[in-house]
């Protein structure tokens, strides 16, 4: 891949607000209510294997960039009382999942390491209970170094995890105190090492590019730094400032935030270093050394995409449990309780602690299908992709969208001609921007979205 670097006229054309495309369409399109009946039926309809996503909502100290679903507590008995709702939804799902099988489980956050070794234990064997896991099953789990001791991380390889997800964010200590999570290099470093001794197959490690105080210098040498840790993948987030939305964030001092052509520049640094490195860029936020599963998936035209991100499993076969969780099924999606009072209150008289729901229609799924070939390969057979889903005359039914493409085809982002739609490499950078050409939802809740990068 080539060296990467932006335009200053580009970003001023195409950077909007628009979805990171974990969906499609996004979360913003799920109504109030649902119909059990729906979802039982997308379960009984669904392939022999799902994937798992379980929310841990509990923190023990507020992160001030987070806009993640929380609950910030020192109360370590609040995580009993949520496994007990867990069980309950759990056993709710079990007579629907007799005959399925689960390839994939991940822990995410919250802080899923708030959980003691014992709260652990508990988990993973109510999930043993009442799923049928695969012997296969990739088991993988987010943690905050500071929660984390050497003796969970053993605890979490005996309990049959394989892949931990580790969020640094940023090395710079004047950083890590303006958003509130001062945590040591060497302390990330010695769980890393430990993590490949202890035989975890894959190490995963979050940064976050947008934060407080961050610059070129500084930036560079946290990425510097994550490259001699030598992980599988690295996530590189950009940070959405959205205060009127999470009121963390209004701790977050304007004026220390880089400025855009100052933040664009700390992306194009850490891509261009990781790249450099021979990480694989897989597209907009994720990279993974050539051998890995998600790299592979892509070399092979396999990899999808969840609202987990980049996977190698799951698109339309991910069943979320817990607060806030949404699932995806056979074109059916819908989200639990966003409060764990009402989540549990549910559970509690016997209910599914569903709160929204949305079932695709035929247009959906045809912009669904094509949205994830472009995010995660850049590339569409336009003849293959016609025939798959019986268009007679493709660009006649995407005539709006091929309009709006026009700009990105003239500045060389995207290549165009009867056979193929290609995202050039310099497009690659603009990939969400070129996928809302074929969202039918965005202008309806664009201002909701953070800028693209």
């Amino acid at each position: 891949m080539q060296k990467l670097s932006w335009d200053a006229a580009l970003v001023a054309k195409y950077n909007i607000n628009g979805p990171r495309y974990t969906s499609y369409p996004t979360a913003l399109a799920l109504q109030s209510g649902f119909e059990h009946a729906a979802i039982a039926h997308a379960l009984a309809e669904a392939g022999s294997e799902l994937s798992l996503y379980l929310h841990i909502p509990f923190c023990h100290k507020l992160c001030y960039y987070c806009g993640c679903n929380k609950m910030v507590t020192r109360q370590q008995h609040k995580a009993d009382a949520y496994l007990d709702a867990l069980a309950q939804e759990m056993a709710m799902y079990h007579p629907l999942l007799q005959q399925k099988t689960i390839n994939l489980v991940h822990l995410g956050g919250g802080t899923p390491t708030f959980l003691t070794e014992a709260q652990l234990t508990r988990l993973m064997a109510l999930l043993r209970q009442y799923f049928t896991l695969l012997p296969t099953a990739e088991l993988s789990i987010e943690i905050d170094p500071r929660s984390c001791s050497d003796e969970k991380l053993r605890h979490l390889k005996q309990l049959g995890f394989n892949r931990v997800s580790f969020g640094v964010q940023d090395l710079d200590e004047k950083v890590q105190i303006a958003i509130n999570r001062v945590q040591d290099t060497a302390l990330i470093r010695h769980q890393v090492t430990l993590c490949r001794e202890l035989g975890f197959s894959s190490v995963n490690l979050d940064l976050i590019y947008g934060l407080p105080y961050q610059h070129a210098a500084s930036f560079a040498e946290t990425v510097a730094e994550i490259i001699r840790l030598d992980p599988d993948r690295i996530s590189l987030f950009s940070y959405a400032h959205l205060p009127e939305r999470f009121a963390a964030q209004r701790k977050i001092p304007e004026s220390s935030l880089p400025k855009a052509p100052e933040k664009l520049a700390l992306m194009q640094l850490a891509i261009n270093q990781f790249v450099a490195a021979g990480y694989q860029f897989i597209g907009m936020d994720h990279f993974a050394k050539p051998t890995d599963a998600l790299a592979t998936a892509q070399q092979a035209g396999k990899l999808q995409r969840n609202f987990q991100g980049y996977t190698t499993a799951g698109q339309d076969a991910l069943l979320g449990l817990g607060v806030s969780s949404i699932s995806q099924v056979q074109g059916v999606l819908w989200q639990n309780s966003k409060e764990v009072a009402d989540y549990s209150t549910a559970l509690a008289k016997g209910h599914l602690p569903v709160e929204r729901s949305f079932t695709l229609n035929a247009d959906d799924r045809l912009r669904a299908a094509l949205i994830s070939q472009l995010i995660c390969h850049f590339t569409l057979d336009i003849a293959g992709f016609s025939e798959q889903w019986q268009l007679a005359e493709f660009w006649q039914y995407f005539a709006t969208s091929f309009a709006q493409l026009q700009p990105f085809i003239e500045d060389g982002l995207v290549e165009v001609d009867a056979y193929k739609l290609q995202v050039t490499e310099r497009g690659r950078l603009w990939v969400r921007s070129i996928c809302a050409c074929f969202d039918a939802y965005l202008q309806q809740g664009q201002q909701r979205y953070s800028k693209v990068v």
